[in-house]
Order: structure tokens, then C-alpha cells, then sequence
């Protein structure tokens, strides 16, 4: 399972006797999760303390569901054929998720805790600004690049009504630069060979005898070439339709085949050019992305401990990953241990804020503090 919570408790004689006892009532006798210390380090209290749990939980909104899963998934998308891979290249610190999670630490560099804790929140703030701005325009100018391929790719696919023919014919294939000859490609069923054999010198006047070549073929059909006179053009169309072949609309040009197969190279070794580069890029940034969201969910765990638990700074923080089998059980464990702490606390739900799009009104309310943390950041099972 990826999923963990991340609770605290107010620490008893020492918080080593909160964990002891978390452990004995989850662990020891019934197996109901694998539980870690959750390290979290003494944050500065201002006076616009009672504010921040409002403030951090759109912050974490944002951060997680726009940010840290448009970059994981867009990683999927660039990956395409190679998804399997996406799940090793979502790495935090170069570890995978779990184990970043399980033994978290706080980065004095990044965050350094002597600052107030708005100027931290400013700090995450702006990286959540930086990261998506620049996978916007990352994206725009890859997903650009990648559409131009793929439009010059589908016209050389599929089938032989609506594919390029330009890999396919040689300048042999036609009668060309002749003032009243001309050639015509013809796409013809595959049951329908032997009746093209038997009527396409009939079809119109003017056409040369013993023309018709078959050039390639299908699995359902094959193109054939013919030659005839200009003027016969048109009945040759209108008789070919009655007879359910198809005369496709193509006239040899050696240049314009030419700059279509360069054009083709070029997008083609841009995007490899590309790839690389964007994927570091992706690989960096969902590192920095995902650690600035658990660093999150740190000072939510510190500030909602400090309004719940009170002064001076005395609770443990603690990440259970709950086997999935037993979660039930597991709260019901949980609520009755902490029980204590607030008697109204039987899981309500909190309905103080209601902001449309953030669901803060879902958040779960238990006597002890409480937030999830879901590592399936995907939209799909690699």
C-alpha cells in the first residue's frame, strides 16, 4: 500500500512513552501497521499561529494536486512506451517515495526553521510558482513538437484511401512532364484484382494498354498505377467510383516529397534531442516538488499539534502505513487510545470552511492529529 497517515499525540512523561505506547497498541499484539518515528523539528510560534492551518491547507492543494501530480503524470506521458519505468524515475533525494517518507528528515538548508514560519510557506510558495510555470513551458514546446511528428507520422500509417503515398512510389512509376500523358494511382479491394485486370483499360477511353502496375499492397487493398490520356480524366474517376476503386488525388513531386522527409528527420531528431534534457528536468523537479509537499504536511502535523496540544512544543509525530486489510480496525485502535484527548472527536467532520474546488470541509477530524499521505500519484497502475 502507499498510503500512510500522519498523526501525532502530546507527549506523555516523554515522547518516547507515546511512541512506546502507539507501538504496543498497533504492532505488538495485533500487526495493524508498520509505524515509524516522524521526525519534525521546533518551528517558530508567532502570533499569526491560529491562521496558518487555513493558510497551509490551500498551500497543500495546490501543491499536491496541481503540481507534484501534473509533473509525475506528464513524466507518463513523455515516457510513453517506457511507463513501466515511471515509477523508478519518481525519486525524492534519489530514494523512492516510501523511503523518503519513512525517513524523513527536514532540510535546514532549504527551510531553515530560525525563519518565521511565513517566510518558509513564502519559500514553498514560490517553488510551487517556479516548477509549474516551468513545466508549462516546457510542455507547450514539447507537446508541440511531439503533435507536428505525430500529424506527419499518421499520414504515413494507415490505410491506403488516406495514407501518404510518398514512400511508396518511385519516380519510375510515372509517366511525368508529358503533355497529354499522365499517370493515376488506383487503390483497389484485394477481392477486387482480378475484376481491375479484367475492365481498367475499359474504364475510359484513352487509356494505354497493359499500363496498370501494382505498386504495394495492404492487408486490405493494393495500389495500383495506370496511364492514360489527360482528357480522359474525368470519366475515368466517374467509372472507376461505379466500380469501387479508388483514384487517389496525387501528383509526383520530387521536391516537396523531399521537404517532407526533412521535415520529418528534423521534428524527429529534435524530439530525441529533447527527451533527454526534459526528462533530468522532470526527474529534478518531481524530487523537489514531492519533498516540498511532505515538508508540508511537517509544519501542518507542527502547527495543528501546537493550537490542539498547546505550550511549550511537546508531541510525537508518528507515520503508520496501514495494512490494508485492517485499516478499520486500525482507527478504531487509534480513536479509543486517544479517545482522551478530545471526547467530541468521533470522527466528525469538520464543516467550519467551504471553499468550492479545495474540499477542505472533507477534512477528517479524529482526536488526535491526522493527515494522509497518498504516494499513488499516478492516473494509471504501472
Amino acid at each position: 500500500m502507499t498510503e500512510f497517515w500522519l498523526i501525532s499525540a502530546p507527549g506523555e512523561k516523554t515522547c518516547q512513552q507515546t511512541w512506546d505506547t502507539m507501538m504496543a497498541a498497533t504492532t505488538r499484539t495485533n500487526n495493524l501497521s508498520t509505524n515509524h518515528k516522524f521526525s519534525i523539528p521546533e518551528l517558530k510560534v508567532s502570533t499569526q499561529f491560529c491562521f496558518f492551518p487555513f493558510f497551509l491547507s490551500i498551500l497543500e492543494n495546490t501543491f499536491k494536486n496541481n503540481v507534484v501530480k501534473k509533473v509525475a503524470q506528464y513524466m507518463a506521458d513523455v515516457l510513453e512506451d517506457s511507463r513501466d519505468k515511471v515509477q523508478e524515475n519518481l525519486l525524492a533525494n534519489g530514494v523512492d517515495l516510501v523511503t523518503y517518507i519513512t525517513r524523513f528528515q527536514w532540510d535546514m538548508a532549504k527551510y531553515p526553521i530560525k525563519q518565521s514560519l511565513k517566510n518558509i510557506s513564502e519559500i514553498i510558495s514560490k517553488q510551487i510558482t517556479q516548477i509549474d510555470n516551468d513545466l508549462k513551458s516546457r510542455a507547450s514546446a514539447y507537446n508541440n513538437l511531439k503533435g507536428n511528428l505525430q500529424n506527419l507520422e499518421r499520414k504515413n500509417a494507415g490505410s491506403l484511401l488516406t495514407r501518404s503515398l510518398a514512400d511508396i512510389v518511385k519516380k519510375e512509376d510515372f509517366v511525368l512532364d508529358s503533355e497529354y500523358l499522365i499517370t493515376l494511382l488506383v487503390v483497389v479491394p484485394k477481392t477486387g484484382y482480378t475484376d481491375w485486370q479484367k475492365v481498367y483499360e475499359t474504364l475510359a477511353e484513352m487509356v494505354v494498354p497493359r499500363s496498370s502496375n501494382l505498386l504495394y499492397e495492404d492487408n486490405d487493398s493494393g495500389l495500383f498505377s495506370v496511364t492514360l490520356f489527360r482528357k480522359a480524366i474525368d470519366d475515368f474517376k466517374h467509372k472507376a467510383r461505379e466500380n469501387k476503386f479508388t483514384v487517389r488525388d496525387f501528383q509526383y513531386n520530387e521536391e516537396e516529397m523531399k521537404a517532407d522527409k526533412e521535415e520529418m528527420n528534423r521534428l524527429s531528431t529534435d524530439k530525441k534531442k529533447q527527451f533527454g534534457p526534459l526528462v533530468r528536468w522532470l526527474k529534478v523537479n518531481f524530487s523537489e516538488a514531492f519533498i516540498a509537499w511532505i515538508h508540508i504536511k511537517a509544519l501542518r502535523v507542527f502547527v495543528e499539534s501546537v493550537l490542539r496540544y498547546g505550550l511549550p512544543v511537546n508531541f510525537q509525530a508518528m507515520l503508520l502505513q496501514p495494512n490494508k486489510k485492517t485499516m478499520k480496525r486500525l482507527r478504531e485502535v487509534l480513536n479509543e487510545l486517544y479517545k482522551h484527548l478530545d471526547s467530541s472527536a468521533a470522527a466528525i467532520i469538520d464543516s467550519a470552511m467551504d471553499i468550492p474546488g479545495l474540499n477542505l470541509s472533507q477534512q477528517e477530524y479524529y482526536p488526535y492529529v491526522y493527515y494522509k499521505i497518498d504516494c499513488n500519484l499516478l492516473d494509471f497502475k504501472v
